[in-house]
């Protein structure tokens, strides 16, 4: 298993892009949403323990802030590889094989992202237009956090098709299955051509 650990790395690497400034802004983002959480958490915590005395929004400011973190998170993720995949197969397949796994996986997720960034993006005008609020001290539009959950999508469709980019690029790279032939006989000399 030591091993493969280089191997991974070199794997991760290999598909990890330079940040733009959508990734920036959404890594920021969520070390801001991470802050205001912590904040917001502890003050309640010292008013509570201190004065007996709450100013009961913690929740909902924490709700709204890991909801932030979540999907604004996401296309941090995409970029840096950070999400998990099935090396049982992937270590099994060819290297033009791997890529043309990368590039099927990202046409899925884009248009599962896609999808989810119109839902998110109706859902969000439907609760502006009927002002729909929360029933708490705050009385929050609803349409604000529904906004950060749609600009998390549309980030993340953004960064998928960057990661859709490079693979494609790199499957024209890996050209067509002569490679993988010239690979496989190298690595078994002994099979037999027919």
């Amino acid at each position: 298993m030591v091993q493969n650990e280089p191997d991974d790395a070199v794997r991760r690497s290999a598909r990890t892009l330079p940040e733009t400034i959508v990734e920036r802004i959404c890594r920021l983002a969520c070390v801001a949403a991470l802050a205001v959480m912590v904040v917001v958490i502890g003050l309640d915590i010292l008013t509570r323990s201190l004065f007996n005395f709450s100013f009961e929004i913690s929740d909902e400011l924490g709700g709204y802030m890991l909801v932030t973190i979540c999907f604004v998170s996401l296309p941090v993720c995409q970029i840096n590889d950070s999400f998990h995949h099935v090396e049982l197969v992937q270590s099994r397949l060819s290297p033009r094989g791997r890529a043309l796994s990368h590039v099927i996986f990202d046409l899925l997720s884009f248009a599962f992202g896609a999808l989810l960034l119109w839902q998110l993006a109706r859902f969000e005008v439907s609760s502006y237009r009927f002002a729909d609020r929360a029933p708490t001290y705050l009385a929050t539009p609803l349409w604000l956090p529904q906004l950060v959950m749609a600009t998390g999508a549309a980030a993340l469709c953004f960064s998928l098709l960057r990661t859709l980019a490079a693979d494609l690029a790199v499957l024209r790279a890996l050209g067509g299955g002569a490679a993988d032939d010239q690979i496989a006989k190298a690595a078994n000399p002994e099979t037999p051509e027919f």
